[in-house]
């Protein structure tokens, strides 16, 4: 937590966060508050940054969004309206989808067969698209931080889920220039956790060592099969809940 003082007088309390440009910013507000200068978010952002923040941002404009949470926490604490910063952020949210990341991935995938990371030499993402079809999460937080290449990337779904989801999954796929066909997308037979049997079925095949694995769903027995069958030396994560 930072210490806010205005003229030598306590304020406060706000995180500050652990970015290049924290420092800079929560000094900048503060001058200008201090001055009595108008505040906005044209203090965080040029013009031309916040015309890029109207579209998806690659990561999902996490250093963005950390700089307008310390501008609204400011705010709080020195009882200025910090409206603009908000709308700004739900729009930034919204675009990138990242209120939904966060909780989503951020705070739930756990490495679940070792206690503590191996080292690995590649990643992997197995992909139950029917059961978590969050498209923007997953490239926010997992394909492009970890630069996963789309021949690593499985994806299985059965006829029924594709009449219902393909339109809407290829919409969101094609903001990142993907389709379905970018991965190892396989398209199952009609029944009950066919998808599932084909993803672990492709786990198994490529017998993998030291790698990255990350499974993607919410099905608990999908889960442990995926556990039961991971060797010792890789870094299993799944989703928690």
């Amino acid at each position: 937590m930072q210490k806010v003082f205005i003229e030598r007088k306590f304020r406060g309390l706000v995180p500050l966060p652990d970015t290049q440009d924290a420092k800079y910013i929560f000094g900048r507000i503060k001058q200008a508050y201090a001055n009595h200068e108008p505040l906005g978010i044209h203090l965080l952002f040029h013009k031309q940054q916040l015309t890029r923040l109207q579209t998806y941002q690659k990561g999902g404009a996490v250093e963005e969004l950390l700089h307008l949470e310390l501008y609204i926490a400011l705010g709080t604490v020195l009882d200025f309206n910090t409206d603009d910063a908000i709308q700004l952020k739900n729009s930034i949210e919204l675009t990138n989808d990242t209120a939904h990341a966060n909780f989503n991935i951020t705070k739930r995938v756990t490495l679940i067969n070792k206690k503590h990371l191996g080292k690995t030499h590649q990643s992997y993402l197995f992909w139950d698209i029917e059961n978590f079809s969050n498209i923007a999460s997953i490239f926010a937080d997992i394909i492009e931080p970890y630069n996963i290449p789309d021949h690593h990337i499985y994806l299985a779904a059965n006829p029924d889920s594709l009449y219902l989801k393909k339109r809407e999954w290829e919409a969101n796929l094609y903001d990142y220039g993907k389709t379905l066909h970018s991965f190892q997308f396989i398209k199952c037979d009609h029944g009950k956790d066919v998808a599932d049997n084909i993803l672990l079925d492709n786990f198994k095949r490529l017998n993998l060592r030291h790698s990255s694995i990350y499974m993607m769903t919410f099905d608990r027995e999908l889960k442990a099969r995926f556990q039961q069958a991971c060797h010792k030396s890789n870094n299993l994560f799944i989703m928690k809940g």
